[in-house]
């Protein structure tokens, strides 16, 4: 029996594809066999949707051929065999053909389903300058007087202001234009999608010149990213006529600004390129993003004026596996380049966060803890650098390492080479003797010398050094720096109020538990410090993740007794849930279902560079669902309050911050249990 986690279209996915068949000129009966045989590939793929090019059945470069009877009849004739042959096919099928109708001949898209015409849709921009003459032979869709055509027995709608909607696959709406359609300031496909059309296709013919193909992706990418849905994009290849032109069949697929597939230019070879299409995530982007909605209503009375054309899409049966590349790690790119210029971009939005919030205060001191572990090292980079574009000395930075009753020696020497590695100000003070007094005034075990490490044992550390590290800015004239990160406040693994919760200015706010190791890894590899100062760093990412507040019972002081992903899972998984959760807000099953599918094979996929070979991990399903019940009661029903009081700091990315002035606000005293039971219900393990 078929798991619905075997198939895309369980999951809010369609596949969509683009292909690029050989066409002869004036040959409709080769053309149409070409046609075919590339849905048939497309069906065997099991994609949704079929785009073909601008007048594929008679090939776009016939110039006055189009005004001969015989070329028209012949077209119409291929037309009708494809309709035939679609019947048992899986993909609603776009293909381009030149038809008369009120006298006119139109440059259309035929949209086919199963042996059904579902509707004609005739290109309205008509482009008649430099190497097109199109006006001589056709009439635009503005020239149009019927909104219905008749064709073989029936009437079919026609227009340019069709939207094709899948009565049973949600958020699955269509629309076709052509050609020069999108290369006009406002397209028709910006009306259909502000009417709710998600997929946008474009039928395109487009020879190509020098530096045509960047902006053809240009285009594309703009149009899907403005209209927030998908762009496919068909050029002519083999076959046109070169008598003044070339073809290069350039093949596209985008979804909101996001370049899913591309075909080879200049291929010998016919060409079916596919990409699966997240209908939910465009969804849910359109539901939020109040600019398009206010567009929507800016054109109401246009868009009611919009057609729609419902169809029942047959779902591909059994297993549909997704063809998509899902990333590990969300926040952070697995292509070098560009992560480069990610670790590079969010560094100097801390930096310049933390100089604004010292010029705007007059305080030119900043008071650190730091422990050996990430987040302090990332804060005290920061910091460090922040002085110098300050003109400031290091010095100014009162840097505070402090043991308390589970310090490992490798953190702390870690600390202290750091401190001096970076020339700030370095200083130690053993939390201890204040910790054992608070233990003793409120009477716990340990101050009788008891092995009890319960949550007031940890919290009491983490509370003595907030306390000193306020307490030594009132001092110093100084302002504390927070350390915490983006992942430790979703999972509320943070002592709240007087711990390490609260801070003045929190530089690692927004930045997840994932980002801050590749922007320690890339300082150190960049050697922004210098040498000594990069082989610390690279000591401190060995070192095991722990807040070291328990101690080894058998008193190892060698290395931290605590792990932290132990107890609230691997942070690679929790930063993943945590993007999809919050960004998109899907579904708990649907991120099982892409962590699933990103994390299921270690060997397979692009991991982001910079990450060792023994840092590579792979997670099975049981495994992923487990971490993510930990995930989704943590963050919607126990640790809100702590999101509720954040003290300031930067938002770094699009994937969002936790601040309750910024991407997320929430009620503290909410439940988990929707999302808990859906996870429970949906993901077999």
């Amino acid at each position: 029996m078929t798991h619905p986690f075997d198939s895309i279209y369980s999951h809010g996915f369609i596949r969509a594809a683009v292909c690029i068949p050989h066409v002869r000129v004036a040959d409709p009966a080769f053309n149409v066999e070409r046609t075919i045989a590339l849905a048939r590939r497309a069906s065997e793929q099991q994609a949704a949707v079929a785009l073909f090019p601008e007048l594929g059945l008679s090939a776009y470069s016939n110039d006055d051929l189009f005004h001969q009877d015989a070329l028209l009849d012949a077209s119409r004739s291929a037309l009708i065999q494809l309709i035939d042959a679609s019947r048992d096919l899986t993909p609603v099928l776009l293909v381009g053909a030149p038809l008369r109708f009120e006298n006119k001949l139109f440059n259309c898209a035929v949209v086919v389903y199963r042996g059904q015409v579902l509707g004609i849709v005739p290109k309205t921009y008509i482009p008649n300058y430099r190497e097109f003459y199109e006006k001589r032979q056709f009439a635009s869709a503005r020239d149009a007087v019927a909104r219905e055509v008749p064709f073989l027995d029936t009437t079919v709608p026609f227009g340019n202001d069709l939207i094709f909607e899948a009565t049973n696959v949600a958020g699955f709406a269509l629309h076709a234009e052509i050609c020069e359609d999108v290369w006009t300031p406002i397209p028709p496909s910006t009306y259909a999608a502000l009417a709710g059309a998600t997929v946008l296709a474009n039928l395109s013919a487009s020879n190509i010149t020098v530096g045509k193909a960047d902006y053809r992706r240009d285009l594309c990418a703009s149009q899907s990213g403005k209209c927030i849905a998908a762009y496919l994009y068909s050029a002519a290849g083999p076959g046109e006529s070169t008598t003044d032109l070339a073809w290069d069949g350039h093949a596209l697929i985008y979804e909101n600004n996001t370049l899913l597939a591309e075909s080879q230019r200049f291929a010998a070879d016919e060409q079916v390129i596919t990409a699966d299409i997240d209908l939910e995530r465009l969804i849910q982007d359109r539901m939020r993003m109040t600019s398009f909605q206010d567009s929507v209503a800016d054109h109401r009375e246009r868009l009611r004026t919009l057609r729609r054309v419902p169809f029942h899409f047959q779902v591909p049966a059994g297993p549909v596996p997704l063809q998509r590349t899902i990333y590990r790690f969300p926040y952070v790119p697995s292509d070098p380049t560009s992560l480069d210029e990610r670790c590079y971009e969010v560094y100097n939005i801390q930096v310049h966060g933390l100089m604004k919030r010292l010029q705007a205060t007059g305080i030119q001191k900043v008071v650190i803890g730091v422990s050996g572990g990430l987040d302090s090292t990332q804060a005290l980079i920061v910091a460090a650098r922040t002085m110098d574009r300050l003109g400031l000395p290091r010095e100014n930075i009162l840097a505070y390492t402090m043991p308390g009753f589970a310090t490992s020696r490798t953190t702390r020497n870690n600390a202290h080479a750091l401190m001096k590695a970076l020339g700030v100000s370095a200083h130690e003070i053993d939390i201890r003797p204040s910790a054992l007094q608070m233990l003793r005034d409120i009477g716990h075990p340990f101050a009788n010398e008891e092995e009890v490490y319960d949550v007031t044992f940890e919290n009491v550390q983490a509370g003595e050094r907030t306390s000193h590290l306020f307490r030594l800015a009132n001092f110093h004239g100084g302002l504390v720096l927070g350390t915490g990160d983006l992942s430790e406040l979703a999972l509320g693994w943070a002592t709240y109020g007087v711990g390490d919760h609260m801070s003045h200015y929190n530089v690692n706010a927004s930045v997840p538990k994932t980002l801050i190791q590749y922007l320690i890894r890339w300082v150190a590899n960049t050697h922004q410090f210098g040498e000594e100062a990069s082989r610390i760093l690279h000591a401190i990412l060995e070192t095991e993740i722990s807040p070291e507040l328990i101690p080894h019972r058998n008193g190892d002081q060698e290395r931290p007794a605590q792990s932290t992903e132990a107890k609230i899972g691997p942070y690679e998984l929790q930063d993943f849930n945590l993007y999809y959760i919050t960004r998109f807000g899907f579904r708990p099953s649907k991120v099982a279902y892409l962590a699933y599918h990103a994390w299921r094979d270690k060997n397979q996929g692009p991991w982001p560079d910079l990450l060792p070979l023994d840092k590579r991990h792979e997670y099975d399903l049981a495994t992923i669902k487990k971490w993510l019940e930990v995930f989704l009661y943590r963050f919607f029903q126990i640790s809100q309050f702590k999101r509720s009081a954040l003290p300031n700091g930067p938002k770094v990315g699009s994937g969002g911050s936790l601040s309750p002035r910024g991407d997320w606000r929430a009620p503290s005293d909410s439940e988990s249990v929707v999302w808990l039971e859906e996870l429970r219900r949906n993901v077999p393990a």
